[in-house]
Order: C-alpha cells, then sequence, then structure tokens
C-alpha cells in the first residue's frame, strides 16, 4: 500500500507557529514520525508540503491510479479551496482529512471545510498523532 501525506499552508512551522494550539513538535518531527509509522504498518510513505494551492492540486492529481489512499491537511485552504476538492474528487483516491487542532471548537470561518466532501474519514484535534490515525484507518479500511 502506498499513502501519500500532504499538507497544506504554514504546516512547514509547526513547533513555531502558535504552541498553544499546534503543539511544539516541529515538522522535521513529524515527517520522521510519519516515516516512522509508516514502517511499523508495512506502508510505503511519502510526505509533501507547500503553502501553494497550485502545488497541492498537483500532488493531489499525481496521485492518480499510483496512491492507494490520502492523508490531507490543507491547513487554511481547508475552509478556502474548491481546486483541492475538485482535484480530490478528480483522482478518486481513498482520503482522510487531518486538523491537528479541534477545528470544530475554533472560530466561525474553520467550521467550513471544502475537502471533506471528498474524504471518508476526518480526523481533529489529536494533534500530530491524527496523522497516524488517519493512516491506520486507511490501511484497515482500504
Amino acid at each position: 500500500m502506498k499513502i501519500r501525506v500532504i499538507n497544506g499552508p504554514n504546516i512547514n512551522m509547526l513547533g513555531i507557529r502558535e504552541p498553544d494550539i499546534y503543539g511544539r513538535t516541529t515538522y522535521a518531527d513529524l515527517e520522521n514520525m510519519i516515516m516512522d509509522h509508516g514502517r511499523e504498518i508495512g506502508v510505503e510513505v511519502e510526505v509533501l508540503q507547500s503553502n501553494h494551492e497550485g502545488d497541492l492540486v498537483d500532488y493531489i492529481q499525481d496521485c492518480f491510479q499510483k496512491i492507494d489512499g490520502v492523508v490531507i491537511n490543507p491547513g487554511a485552504y481547508t475552509h478556502t479551496s474548491i481546486a483541492i476538492l475538485d482535484a480530490a474528487k478528480a483522482v478518486g483516491v481513498p482520503m482522510v482529512e487531518v486538523h491537528i487542532s479541534a477545528v470544530e471548537k475554533r472560530e466561525d470561518f474553520r467550521q467550513v471545510s471544502y475537502i471533506r466532501k471528498a474524504c471518508v474519514n476526518t480526523i481533529t484535534g489529536h494533534g500530530v498523532q491524527g496523522y497516524l490515525e488517519a493512516m491506520d484507518y486507511l490501511k484497515e479500511n482500504y
């Protein structure tokens, strides 16, 4: 099984950006956790991050007929990007939406998730552990 983990804007600033909300785990720590977990559960994992919407669309489109599942944290694009949603619908790959914080308990604008319409599951508020839970979900269900 091949899983691609796609991260959107500012996820590369983990450990620096609002640690009271996102924790002190750095992005490098997160990448290492994901790769280690992939080895533990026997899946091939690729981790990508961009602050640019078009890159995220390209990462999703590149999954077509190559990737078995996607873990996606689109960051702020969760609440604004129909382009990312359309790309996700086009490739038809099972996706799990992940958010480090409990977005449902935050600002009103964070209550809208476009990507959720193309996802098979959503995990919020479990910190960086949510990524591993999402990988497990994909492994067990797809």
